[in-house]
């Protein structure tokens, strides 16, 4: 089987993901705009040749490329990068040159949070009153709706960036001064837990692995704020998160994806989806899935993209939790105390990617136990503050 693997040097532990399709025993092929002495050795093992291009997004390189490899190696039987920025361009793709996997005709309904709802609807679920609104008038008349507190977010974003909360009518002038020039979708303005639901679907529709991350605050609040965060992922998923999550899966008809649906667990207790994202979780969540089950996600999907399915088990022997510091900001515990204090329970951490801080923090600690509650109460001791009478002057880490 031949694989184009799109910008496998980012995020940097995607690299894992064509170190499993060459286990799996496909031809994987590199494409990006790195220069190839750029990429780790370890990713430059994994693939049988890279095709570097001037521009990721100028279109008419992007199919050179793939003719190329067509040429040297037969039909490309799949592409993927199982990165939200390039699913548009995926499908592109894979229309063009017949490649199975989401088209372009499929894309739409999974990148646009105004189209999304159909499908919630289609499954069951308590769909959150919204509307694209394209001028001042039309903001004005839905808020005269719903009334305030409202969520402005780009109806075809990437995670929370440029995400408003408008609680006035000064916060609605600032927002139409500022906004980005793009469509922007408005909703009623939810609260409660955010939670996910999580996983991989074979090739047959089946759901061979979930997962589900429940968080300490909002996304939008921590990029909107600067709030450290935490989340987690418990031994146990709740059984309301299994359907509503299986539920979209159907809905959207999903084959050959890992996933990650956002929800919100309202007061009343009812789950109400937010939005669909067609890739694993990003930061180091899918190492979190590996520290937890004591397996090889990155492998597994690779099965699945070759073989159709996996012989995964999901044991979860182990709660794992991620917790996050910021640069410029003081901590009660310095770093070497942190590691020194909780170093049975920390398996891994690491400064994260800039383009991951804002909503995830400048560095993070991914802490492993078989009980929840130690894990959570060793994530708020990393994040809390210095005492009033302390000057801080420690970096995140």
């Amino acid at each position: 089987m031949n694989v184009v693997f799109l910008s496998p040097h980012f995020p940097p532990n995607w690299w894992h993901f064509c170190r499993g399709l060459r286990q799996a025993g496909a031809t994987v092929l590199g494409l990006g705009d790195a220069p190839y002495e750029w990429l780790s050795a370890d990713l430059r093992g994994t693939l049988a040749e890279y095709f570097k291009v001037n521009d990721m997004h100028n279109y008419d390189e992007l199919l050179r490329a793939l003719g190329h490899f067509t040429h040297r190696y037969g039909k490309i039987d799949r592409l993927d990068s199982l990165n939200e920025y390039w699913l548009e361009t995926e499908a592109r793709l894979r229309t063009d040159f017949n490649i199975s996997g989401i088209d372009r005709r499929a894309i739409a309904q999974m990148k646009r949070k105004s189209l999304m709802k159909g499908r919630f609807a289609r499954a069951g679920l308590r769909v959150p009153r919204g509307r694209v609104c394209r001028t001042p008038r039309a903001a004005r008349a839905f808020i005269g709706q719903v009334g305030y507190p409202v969520v402005a977010k780009p109806d075809a974003g990437v995670g929370a960036a440029r995400t408003y909360k408008l609680e006035n009518d000064a916060d609605l002038d600032r927002y139409l001064r500022d906004k980005l020039p793009v469509d922007y979708i408005m909703e009623e303005c939810l609260t409660g837990t955010l939670l996910t639901y999580d996983g991989l679907v074979d090739r047959f529709g089946d759901v061979i692995f979930d997962s589900s991350l429940v968080y300490s605050i909002g996304v939008m609040e921590s990029v909107n704020e600067g709030l450290d965060l935490y989340y987690w992922i418990g031994r146990e998923i709740q059984a309301d998160v299994v359907h509503a999550g299986r539920a979209v899966v159907r809905a959207f008809g999903l084959r050959e994806r890992p996933f990650h649906f956002e929800f919100f667990r309202v007061p009343d207790g009812a789950l109400v989806p937010l939005e669909v994202n067609m890739r694993p979780p990003g930061g180091l969540t899918v190492d979190m899935w590996n520290y937890g089950n004591e397996f090889d996600f990155y492998r597994e999907w690779a099965n699945v993209l070759v073989h159709g399915t996996s012989e995964i088990k999901t044991t979860r022997p182990y709660s794992v939790v991620y917790a996050s510091r910021r640069d410029g900001r003081g901590y009660l515990l310095p770093h070497e105390v942190v590691i020194q204090r909780f170093g049975p329970q920390i398996v891994h951490h690491q400064r994260m990617e800039s383009i991951f801080s804002g909503a995830i923090g400048d560095y993070g600690y991914i802490l492993r136990g078989p009980s929840l509650e130690p894990l959570i109460a060793a994530a708020k001791a990393i994040q809390e503050p210095p005492r009033v009478e302390q000057v801080a002057k420690e970096p995140a880490a």
